[in-house]
């Protein structure tokens, strides 16, 4: 019966998470703030993009394709790149370094108006960050979902979204794809495709 126990204990801390981060007002008008940024690039046909490593990058990808694809009802797709083609990324990599692998994709595509959508659980990711300082150089909003104490990205995003500080990167990548479903659903609300 163990381990009925562990997983009761994970569903509970889960929730005491989702609580901390709902207690917050402040969080449900940065999101309400984010999605409008996102709804005036659409409406100005600039697009989205979004990054993240491992699981933050699994977000980044299930968000883009959420908006190029479907959410909740049928409608037209929404210009969304999620930064993942695994061409891009071992080029890069290899001849530069995996630090450089989002900001040269940035550097490639980011246009003024455009909206980056930065994922990363610590907020110090090295290759996040360069890909926020590169899209500052194009013009190009950035919103940041991030995690503990925002890291370096807290100071460099023009929204940050915070999960609460927690043990384990899991916790905060559960507040992430809430947020990120939330974002999705009130920008088909409010572009009403």
């Amino acid at each position: 019966m163990q381990y009925l126990k562990d997983i009761r204990e994970n569903f509970v801390e889960a929730q005491k998470v989702l609580d901390e981060f709902t207690a917050s007002e402040s969080n449900f008008e940065k999101i309400h703030a984010a999605a409008e940024v996102m709804v005036s690039a659409l409406q100005k046909e600039n697009k989205i993009l979004s990054c993240g490593n491992g699981g933050s990058m699994s977000d980044a990808m299930h968000f883009a394709e959420e908006l190029t694809g479907r959410y909740r009802d049928d409608r037209k797709a929404l210009a969304a790149i999620a930064i993942s083609d695994p061409g891009h990324i071992s080029c890069v990599s290899n001849d530069f370094g995996y630090e450089f692998i989002f900001s040269r994709y940035l550097e490639a595509h980011g246009k003024p108006g455009d909206v980056l959508l930065a994922i990363s659980t610590s907020g110090n990711s090295q290759n996040i960050i360069n890909a926020i300082y590169t899209a500052k150089k194009r013009g190009v909003f950035v919103v940041g979902l991030t995690g503990k104490d925002g890291g370096k990205m807290a100071d460099l995003c023009d929204i940050e979204i915070r999960a609460p500080k927690s043990q384990y990167a899991d916790r905060v990548q559960e507040i992430h794809i809430k947020v990120i479903h939330t974002i999705i659903g009130l920008l088909e609300k409010m572009l009403e495709v």
